[in-house]
């Protein structure tokens, strides 16, 4: 709408309102980057609980922006869709972000949160890779289309489908995936159905623990 003011951008400078003083995007950018970096390390180290709900995607969103903006961990307030790309679709409305979400994650624990059988985890055999892949695939576009924070959706995911993958015997090496292929697979998943370019997508980069690269 022609009067709409997204509450998160700063009128002065024009772009998010940041904790790091940024006021040229190369900059927020630059720092964004640079603070996020720092907090995946150690997210590495000291991972958070997985859950597998919204309380392990909000707690990661949370330690990796929490030096850059205010509202790091905290559910978007706003309408939004993939900045631009002519066209888009929006994501998930924010009055539904939360009923939606109990739907996605309820969908992905009753897939047993992509585990293989086994009673415990020195029993457990993972998934066929191929089958994996496949889920995995189906999960993730349902998670993409949520897009339940304002900005850093897109690095909140991986660390969540790492986590998740890892408790499920698999490794993501997402630098096998540019960002532009990663946004075109999302898109075209999220706005056809077509699943195809995610599954290619995850087939390039999933490999069973402790396998050679």
């Amino acid at each position: 709408m022609p009067d709409f003011v997204d509450p998160y951008i700063d009128p002065a400078t024009g772009l998010l309102r940041n904790k790091v003083g940024a006021t040229t995007q190369a900059d927020l950018d630059a720092r964004e980057a640079e603070l996020t970096a720092i907090a995946a390390v150690e997210l590495a180290a000291r991972p958070v609980k997985i859950t597998a709900d919204l309380r392990q995607l909000t707690a990661i969103h949370q330690h990796l922006f929490q030096d850059v903006y205010d509202w790091a961990g905290a559910l978007r307030t706003v309408d939004i869709r993939k900045g631009g790309v002519p066209g888009a679709e929006f994501f998930m409305a924010k009055s539904r972000l939360e009923s939606a979400a109990g739907f996605v994650f309820q969908e992905l624990a009753d897939d047993n949160v992509l585990v293989g059988p086994g009673k415990t985890a020195r029993t457990r055999t993972p998934l066929d890779s191929d089958v994996f892949t496949h889920k995995l695939a189906h999960h993730f576009d349902q998670l993409n289309y949520l897009h339940p924070f304002r900005e850093g959706n897109g690095r909140t995911q991986r660390i969540f489908w790492s986590q998740i993958a890892g408790q499920a015997g698999y490794d993501l090496g997402w630098r096998g995936i540019t960002g532009a292929a990663n946004d075109q697979a999302s898109r075209e998943a999220m706005e056809t159905q077509d699943l195809d370019g995610l599954r290619e997508k995850f087939r390039a980069i999933v490999k069973p623990i402790g396998a050679t690269k």
